[in-house]
C-alpha cells in the first residue's frame, strides 16, 4: 500500500511511498483511510523521526476489518481514528481511539478533529470554565481554533491571542469576546491559559495568571527560551500551576463528543486546505509558514479491493 514516509532528503521530509500492510493486534481494527489531517507539530519535527517512518495521526475512513477481540465498530462504519501511521491508505487502530461518524458530518472535516480537537478538550477539562476568563495563545491555529469554541461553549470570558492582525479573521465569530495580538491589551488576570506560542509570551502570560490560575503547555511555536524573572515564579495565596499536555490514552469517547458537537453545527472542523496527498509537501510548507487558519486536510488515493 501507500503511505506518507519519513524521508530527510525530500521537501519537508516526507514524501509518498509503498509499505507493508498494517498487522492488527486482537483489540485493534483496520481502516480503509480516505482522509488525514496534518498537524503543524507532525509536520516540524517529520526529520527527527527514522527514515521510512510511516507518519501522521489524524485519519477518517471506514472500517475495513473489525478487531478480532469484538469490541469496536464493524465493517462498514465511517470512523475517525487517532493513531501511529495513520497517514497511510490502510491503518490498524485501537478500538478505543476510534469514534463512528455521524451520517450528517462530512468525513473529511472529521478527519481534521482527532489531535487538536482531543487536545483543546482535554486542557480545558483541567478546571471549571465556567465564568472564568480563559487566555488562548496561538488562537489561528488547529489547536487554537477548537479551543476557542469550546471555551465558548463551556460558558468561559474567552480571549483569543494571534500573532498577527491578518490571524485574528474569523475568531471572533467562533465565540472569542476579544482578540489580541500578542498580549497587547489584556488589563485583567486570566485564570487559565492555553500557550501554543511558549518562548518570552509565556513568561509574559504567566505574570497575568490570577492565583489560582493554571498553564496548559501544549505548544512552543515561537522556537525559543522562556526565560522567567527571578522570584516571577513565586506567588502569595492560592497555587498557580504550569502543565505539560500529553495524554492522549483511550480518546474514543472524547472523538464522539467533538462529533456530537459538529453534528449539531456546535463546533466548526475549521479546514482552511484541502487537496490531494500528493500535495504534502504544499500542504505542509504553507503550516510551517503559518498561512492555515485552522487545519489541512490530505485526500488519500483509493485503492483497490484486496
Amino acid at each position: 500500500m501507500r503511505a506518507l514516509v519519513v524521508d530527510p532528503d525530500a521537501q519537508g521530509s516526507l514524501r509518498l511511498g509503498t509499505v507493508a500492510e498494517p498487522q492488527a493486534a486482537p483489540h485493534q481494527l483496520v481502516v480503509e483511510v480516505q482522509h488525514v489531517s496534518l498537524n503543524r507539530g507532525e509536520v516540524a519535527f517529520a526529520g527527527r523521526l527514522p527514515a521510512g517512518t510511516v507518519h501522521g495521526y489524524d485519519a477518517a475512513g471506514v472500517v475495513a476489518r473489525a478487531a478480532a477481540d469484538g469490541t469496536g465498530p464493524s465493517v462498514g462504519a465511517r470512523v475517525i481514528a487517532f493513531g501511529a501511521g495513520a497517514w497511510a491508505q490502510r491503518m490498524a487502530v485501537a478500538t478505543t481511539a476510534v469514534a463512528e461518524v455521524p451520517d450528517q458530518v462530512d468525513l473529511a472535516g472529521a478527519a481534521a478533529l482527532p489531535m487538536a480537537g482531543v487536545t483543546a478538550l482535554r486542557t480545558l477539562r483541567t478546571r471549571a470554565i465556567l465564568g472564568r476568563r480563559v487566555l488562548i495563545t496561538g488562537a489561528a491555529g488547529g489547536v487554537g481554533r477548537y479551543a476557542v469554541q469550546l471555551a465558548a461553549l463551556g460558558g468561559a470570558h474567552v480571549i483569543a491571542s494571534v500573532g498577527s492582525e491578518a490571524r485574528a479573521a474569523g475568531l471572533a465569530e467562533l465565540g472569542a469576546h476579544s482578540v489580541v495580538v500578542g498580549l497587547e491589551g489584556i488589563d485583567r488576570p486570566v485564570d487559565l491559559i492555553l500557550d501554543n506560542v511558549g518562548g518570552q509570551q509565556l513568561a509574559a502570560a504567566w505574570e497575568l495568571l490570577a492565583p489560582g490560575g493554571s498553564v496548559q503547555n501544549i505548544g512552543w511555536a515561537s522556537d525559543e527560551p522562556a526565560v522567567f524573572a527571578p522570584y516571577s515564579l513565586f506567588s502569595v495565596g492560592p497555587s498557580k500551576t504550569m502543565n505539560t499536555f500529553g495524554d492522549v490514552h483511550e480518546v474514543g469517547p472524547d472523538l464522539a463528543t467533538l462529533l456530537e458537537f459538529v453534528a449539531a453545527g456546535r463546533l466548526s472542523p475549521e479546514v482552511d486546505w484541502r487537496g490531494s496527498w500528493e500535495r504534502v509537501a504544499e500542504a505542509a510548507q504553507a503550516l510551517l509558514d503559518r498561512r492555515i487558519a485552522g487545519k489541512a486536510v490530505l485526500d488519500v488515493e483509493p485503492t483497490a479491493a484486496h
